[in-house]
C-alpha cells in the first residue's frame, strides 16, 4: 500500500481500540454510521473490531466489510487458528481486506499475562502469521508492549513475522510508557539489524497515558515509519490513543518539515469528529486542539488586532481546512430554507430531502424559543435527526409539577406504533425521575439508571441543554441522549431513547456484549 515513501497510512481503529474507552460502546448501525464517515474523511485502513470478542463483534466487522467501500477493511486477532478464521470470515465480504495478529513480546507480560518463554513467544507469533497468510495476502503484526520489550528480542520477533510472511509490521507504545527520542532510537534499532525489514510497511500504535500518543506517532514518522494507527477525537483505553485530527494536520501543517503527506480530506474532520462525539456521548475539550471549540478562537485584545490585521499572526491552520467556519452565524425565526441549508452544508453535513425537512421543522421550533441560534445549536439539530434510532414508542405529552415541599409528579401520554395510546402519571424526587418513573409505568420496561448527564450545546441563558442516560437493563447497557432548550424535555426524550432501542433489541434477539468470553474480553486491552 506504501508504494509511495512520502505518504503516511493513516489506519484509524476508532471502532476497535477506540470503542474499548469506558462508555464508548455503539451499536451495529452506529458503527456502520462511524465507518461511512471514515471512508468519506479518507482513512486508508479501518479497524473494524476484534471478531473473536464476541457474536455482535463479529457481525458489526461483518456489515462493515459488506457495506462499506474504498478503505482496506481489517479485523484484530489473537495468534491462534480459531480468532484468525473468525477474523477472516467477518472480513470475507470485503474487496481488500487486513488480518491483524498480535501477541505480547514484553518480560512484564511474557511473565505475568502469557506465562511463555521467549521461544515460544516467536513460535506462536510465526504460527499466527502463517495461519493468517493463508487465508489473507495482507497481514499486519504487532508485538503488544513492543516499547517495554528488550530491543534484541523485538528485533527477533520482527524478523521472524516478516519472513512468514507479514506485510505490516506495527510498533505499538500499548501503555504510553515511551517517549520521542527513545522511540526514535527503536525504529533506528530495528532498521538496522532485521533483515528484511525494508520490505514491509512499518507502522506505529502510540496510546497518551503521558500525553505523547501524537508526538511519539510525529517521531516514528520522521524515522521513516509510513501508518500512523490513531482514532477520531484521540478515544481509546485509558487516556486514549493517538488523536487522527491532531496527527493528521500536523503532518499537513508542517509537510515542509516532515516531507510527507496523507490522503485525509481534512474539511470532514470537524464533522466527523462531532459525529464520534455525538455517537459515543464523550464530549471534546474546548481547548482540543484542532477541533475544540476554542481551537480557532480568540478574546485576547492584542490577539484580535493581530487577527484583524492578518489571521496567520495567531492561527498557523486555516478553519476552513479542517471543516469549520471562523463565524458563528447567527439564524433567528426568520431565516428561511436557503440559509439553513447552506449553514448545514457549511458545516460539512449532507441530508436527504426528508432529513432536511425535518431538521427544518425543529430549526423553527427552536427559533420561536431562542432569540438567536449558532452553530452548536444547528448541529445538534443535525446529529439528533441523523441519530435518531425511532422505535416504537413516541412522546405525545409530558406535564411535571415540583413542589419545593414534597415530591415531584410527572404526566406522560405515549403513543405506540401499533396505534396504542398510554398516560401514566407517577411521583418521583424530582420532575426527571418521576417522569422516567412515568415512561417505565407506561412502557412495562423497568431499568437499572446507571448514570445521568447534562451538558450545555451552545452558551446563552437560552442554551439547548444536553441530557445523556445510561442504564442497564438484563446485563446490557444502552445509552440515549437528546437536546432541548428544555432540559426535562430533553431528558425524557433520552430516556425514552433507551426504551426504545430496549424494545428493538428484543425484536431482534439481540445478544449483549457481555455475553464475549472472559479471555477475549481480556484480549481486547491488546496492542
Amino acid at each position: 500500500m506504501a508504494a509511495d515513501p512520502d505518504r503516511v497510512i493513516i489506519f484509524d481503529t476508532t471502532l476497535r481500540d477506540g470503542e474499548q474507552s469506558p462508555g464508548c460502546s455503539m451499536t451495529q448501525p452506529e458503527k456502520l454510521r462511524v465507518a461511512r464517515a471514515l471512508a468519506e474523511l479518507g482513512v486508508d485502513v479501518i479497524e473494524a473490531g476484534f471478531p473473536a470478542a464476541s457474536q455482535g463483534d463479529w457481525e458489526s466487522v461483518n456489515a462493515v466489510a459488506r457495506e462499506v467501500h474504498g478503505p482496506v477493511i481489517c479485523g484484530l486477532a489473537r495468534c491462534n487458528r480459531a480468532d484468525i478464521e473468525l477474523a477472516a470470515r467477518a472480513l470475507g465480504d470485503a474487496p481488500r481486506h487486513r488480518l491483524h495478529v498480535f501477541l505480547a513480546t514484553s518480560a512484564i507480560h511474557r511473565q505475568y499475562k502469557l506465562n511463555m518463554a521467549q521461544e515460544e513467544i516467536v513460535r506462536n507469533a510465526v504460527e499466527g502469521v502463517r495461519i493468517a497468510r493463508e487465508l489473507c495476502e495482507d497481514v499486519e503484526f504487532s508485538p503488544e508492549d513492543a516499547s517495554r520489550t528488550e530491543l534484541e528480542f523485538l528485533a527477533q520477533v520482527v524478523e521472524a513475522v516478516i519472513a512468514a510472511g507479514a506485510t505490516t509490521i506495527n510498533i505499538p507504545d500499548t501503555v504510553g510508557y515511551t517517549v520521542p527520542d527513545e522511540f526514535a532510537e527503536l525504529f533506528r534499532y530495528l532498521r538496522k539489524n532485521v533483515r528484511g525489514i525494508e520490505g514491509v510497511t512499518l507502522s506505529v500504535h502510540c496510546h497518551n497515558d503521558l500525553g505523547m500518543a501524537v508526538a511519539n506517532s510525529l517521531t516514528a514518522v520522521v524515522a521513516g515509519v509510513r501508518q500512523i494507527e490513531c482514532t477520531i477525537n484521540g478515544i481509546g483505553e485509558r487516556a486514549g490513543n493517538c488523536s487522527l485530527e491532531e496527527v493528521v494536520m500536523a503532518l499537513k501543517t508542517r509537510e515542509t518539515f516532515f516531507n510527507a503527506r496523507t490522503r485525509i480530506d481534512t474539511s470532514r474532520l470537524y464533522p466527523t469528529s462531532r459525529l464520534v462525539a455525538s455517537i459515543t456521548g464523550v464530549s471534546i475539550p474546548r481547548n482540543k486542539a484542532v477541533v475544540g471549540e476554542n481551537a480557532f478562537a480568540h478574546e485576547a485584545g492584542i490577539h484580535q488586532h493581530g487577527m484583524l490585521r492578518h489571521r496567520s499572526t495567531y492561527e498557523i491552520m486555516r478553519p476552513e481546512d479542517v471543516g469549520l467556519s471562523r463565524s458563528s452565524l447567527v439564524l433567528g425565526k426568520h431565516s428561511g430554507r436557503h440559509a439553513l441549508r447552506q449553514r448545514i452544508e457549511e458545516l460539512g453535513f449532507e441530508l436527504d430531502e426528508t432529513e432536511f425537512n425535518r431538521v427544518f421543522t425543529e430549526f423553527k421550533t427552536l427559533a420561536d424559543k431562542k432569540k438567536e441560534l449558532f452553530d452548536g445549536d444547528i448541529e445538534a439539530l443535525v446529529l439528533r435527526a441523523e441519530q435518531s434510532a425511532g422505535g416504537p414508542w413516541t412522546l405525545v405529552e409530558l406535564r411535571t409539577v415540583t413542589d419545593s415541599g414534597g415530591p415531584a409528579e410527572a404526566v406522560v401520554r405515549l403513543v405506540h406504533a401499533d396505534g396504542r395510546s398510554v398516560e401514566q402519571t407517577a411521583r418521583g424526587d424530582g420532575p426527571v425521575d418521576a417522569a422516567f418513573k412515568a415512561i417505565e409505568a407506561a412502557t412495562g420496561v423497568s431499568v437499572v439508571l446507571k448514570k445521568f448527564e447534562l451538558h450545555g450545546v451552545t452558551g446563552g441563558e437560552d442554551a439547548q441543554g444536553e441530557a445523556i442516560v445510561y442504564v442497564e437493563y438484563n446485563r446490557r447497557t444502552y445509552r440515549g441522549s437528546s437536546v432541548s432548550t428544555n432540559i426535562i424535555e430533553s431528558s425524557t426524550q433520552a430516556f425514552l431513547e433507551v426504551v426504545n432501542r430496549i424494545e428493538l433489541a428484543q425484536r431482534a434477539g439481540a445478544r449483549p456484549r457481555e455475553e464475549q468470553s472472559g479471555a477475549a474480553r481480556a484480549a481486547q486491552t491488546a496492542v
